[in-house]
């Protein structure tokens, strides 16, 4: 009977105990948590029909938007130039590409071009004094003979009329071809000491000139590739964006990216001014809604921050196109098209925003 008194006492206090805990734990959870302050205030609308858009900051430029440089050929990158952020001006080296093959190709039409130049030369001297000199001895040697064999003749000839016993007839023949021979061997140094005198044949001339323009051509063409083989800033500007390192190919069609698994361009940059660009992209539904250009008005929300910051209308660029994703332009496309529009603003000195950031707009009318 004792023990069943004990019981009951036992679990007479747990379930006080459950009660008082159920209380304060409802009391607990009753008590309303004040809410944190949101870290910033989400972008609002300032016009009374303002349309929204995403926008894409870039650096300003008068026309087009960022400065994508691809390399006119390919190869491995051996040197790196620049750094990211860095101010360049117009025709800056920026990186360089191995160009051994190219320089020995350049080495050997360059070799060739003045082989044919001093060919070319070489025609253009003729002719030669020592030439003409050898030919010219020639000549009076041939003149020479002429002159022995014509004495010979002369005189076989008159011992034959005095007495035909004293000169056999054979004899006489062989002195009158002897003279025959020897005016022929005249007549053949004269013409060629003509020929040498007259130096090198017009058409030699300009066939060899033709040949040395075509080398010379080549051998400028190739050096012109060969200083492609260093990619050169195009304009001044920032280098925003270094898409390879040295060892890597890249090609025409750019750089391969890793994490992409697409092409992208080896450098990318920026113009060198106080102003930023922002393209946004105005959806079709809502591009009737746009007012005249020189009506536009807008405003640019930095996410993160209470900023906002007026915009300057520049233009539009007039062509509908779908719309892509801007977390990667290669792949991602949705079934909508929009309208870009291009709005500048002048760099805040208390904040730092850099090509590539997302913002919001809102488009308005003055």
């Amino acid at each position: 009977m004792k023990l069943s008194i004990d019981r009951n006492k036992v679990i007479f206090v747990i379930s006080a105990v459950g009660l008082v805990a159920a209380l304060i734990s409802a009391y607990v959870m009753g008590i309303e948590t004040k809410p944190q302050p949101p870290a910033f205030n989400p972008a609002s609308n300032p016009f009374a029909n303002g349309i929204y858009a995403n926008g894409i900051v870039e650096s300003y430029q008068s026309n087009g938007a960022n400065i994508n440089i691809y390399p006119e050929v390919g190869g491995v990158v051996t040197q790196i130039h620049v750094n990211e952020g860095a101010a360049v001006q117009a025709g800056a080296p920026l990186l360089t590409m191995d160009d051994s093959v190219q320089r020995l190709t350049v080495g050997q039409q360059q070799s060739q071009a003045e082989a044919a130049q001093a060919l070319l030369q070489q025609l253009k001297a003729q002719p030669r004094k020592e030439t003409l000199d050898v030919t010219k001895a020639q000549l009076d040697l041939a003149a020479a003979n002429v002159k022995t064999s014509q004495d010979q003749y002369n005189k076989q000839r008159k011992s034959y009329e005095i007495d035909p016993r004293s000169v056999s007839r054979d004899a006489l023949d062989n002195a009158e071809n002897a003279l025959k021979a020897a005016q022929r061997n005249l007549d053949v140094a004269r013409k060629q000491y003509d020929l040498v005198r007259a130096g090198a044949w017009v058409y030699e001339v300009n066939n060899q000139q033709k040949q040395y323009e075509a080398l010379s051509n080549a051998y400028q063409a190739s050096s012109a590739l060969l200083a492609k083989y260093t990619v050169k800033a195009p304009v001044d500007g920032i280098v925003l964006s270094l898409n390879t390192a040295i060892g890597n190919y890249i090609s025409p069609q750019g750089t391969y990216g890793t994490y992409t698994q697409g092409s992208s361009p080896v450098v990318v940059m920026g113009s060198a001014q106080d102003f930023m660009g922002v393209r946004c992209y105005i959806d079709e539904i809502l591009i009737h809604r746009l007012p005249a250009p020189d009506q536009i008005v807008a405003q640019m929300s930095v996410r993160g921050t209470d900023i906002k910051i007026p915009l300057e209308f520049v233009r539009v660029q007039p062509y509908v196109s779908p719309k892509i994703s801007l977390s990667d332009q290669r792949q991602e496309r949705v079934d909508l098209r929009v309208l870009p529009l291009i709005f500048r603003f002048q760099m805040p000195a208390n904040l730092r925003i850099y090509p590539g950031q997302l913002v919001d707009v809102y488009v308005g009318q003055k």
